[in-house]
């Protein structure tokens, strides 16, 4: 049921983290990856060996998604390699923390742009080949900030949470078509982006005492979820959205 071989994933922001995590995970049963990256080609580069050791097909496409050009950047990176998408991991993103009324015009433009623009612009590429082949799947990767905003990340939190209303809208129209499309929203994962906060032992202890399962995730807990929602084992569930935080957000 989670055999992926024949299909081809796209994973944004997969040079690392979560997104290196699902890369691997859609490899490992069978399915050739398409690593987008922002910047950092070795750690890209380690993804690419990581999903190649499956012995499947990889590219990597450097791109960064804030650009204008979203939808003919993509058609002019895919089309010489003749292959279409079956599955759409959107998991790149921009976090800036800073008090609200501190928010500059580019910092909210950034976020908007990568965190949701840029989602909704490669759904709309990918998913007329999806029509054509009646099978698709597509996630989009949330926060827990989607229902729970910070203080300190208004837009941020903002952009996930029109990510989450986008999904439920499309779930509804894509349904009909055999694709599904859900959110996979992470509590607290050790990441690159979470390093200098959980570096603070007093922080980490706080945090970990917040979470039922009493410790912090790893990206290896998000494949896992991912690997379900992108086979054929998760055919029956679409506009749904899944919390993957060892049950911090459970209300006392």
């Amino acid at each position: 049921m989670f055999e992926l071989k024949g299909k081809t994933a796209l994973v944004t922001g997969g040079g690392q983290g979560i997104g290196r995590a699902i890369c691997v995970a859609l490899a490992e049963h069978g399915a050739d990856v398409v690593i987008n990256y922002r910047s950092n080609r070795k750690e890209a580069e380690e993804t690419f060996r990581q999903v190649k050791a499956y012995g499947v097909k990889a590219w990597l496409w450097e791109y960064d998604l804030n650009a204008e050009t979203v939808t003919s950047d993509f058609f002019a990176f895919i089309q010489p390699l003749s292959i279409s998408i079956d599955i759409l991991v959107l998991n790149a993103s921009i976090q800036i923390r800073k008090n609200w009324h501190e928010v500059t015009l580019d910092e909210f433009d950034s976020q908007m742009n990568v965190n949701f623009r840029a989602s909704l612009e490669l759904i709309q590429c990918c998913v007329p080949a999806m029509e054509q082949k009646q099978w698709g799947r597509i996630i989009t990767l949330g926060s827990v900030q989607q229902s729970r905003p910070s203080k300190q990340m208004i837009v941020y939190a903002a952009s996930k949470a029109a990510q989450l209303n986008m999904v439920r809208n499309l779930a509804l129209q894509l349904g009909g078509k055999g694709i599904t499309i859900n959110n996979l929203a992470p509590g607290v994962i050790a990441t690159v982006r979470n390093e200098e906060v959980l570096a603070d032992n007093v922080f980490k202890e706080h945090i970990e005492r917040k979470i039922p399962l009493g410790f912090i995730g790893e990206p290896k807990d998000m494949a896992a979820t991912a690997l379900l929602l992108c086979s054929e084992a998760g055919r029956y569930i679409t506009g749904a959205d899944f919390v993957v935080d060892g049950g911090m957000s459970l209300p006392e």
